[in-house]
């Protein structure tokens, strides 16, 4: 019986371990995930300031198109992360 008890023991103990871990992975992956977004909020706001000049100039719009791709790939891994 006490063989059953320390058997018992140890899966609890593996199974904390294992919760912790996890529940600290899920809020480190938040953080990062908050992180990048708010850099990409900071992308955004300059893409948005910028985008009426699109009207004005290639270079510019060049520069725009890029900025959306950068900014549409920063999205799609917020996405998959979460």
């Amino acid at each position: 019986m006490t063989e059953k008890k320390s058997d018992l023991h140890e899966t609890i103990e593996h199974l904390k371990q294992m919760r912790d871990e996890l529940q600290l992975k899920i809020q480190l992956g938040s953080m990062e995930a908050r992180d990048e977004f708010h850099q990409l909020e900071q992308q955004w706001k300059e893409f948005s300031d910028k985008a009426d000049l699109e009207k004005t100039s290639d270079g510019v719009s060049s520069a725009l198109s890029l900025l959306g791709e950068e900014l549409k790939a920063g999205y799609h891994r917020i996405k998959k992360g979460l």
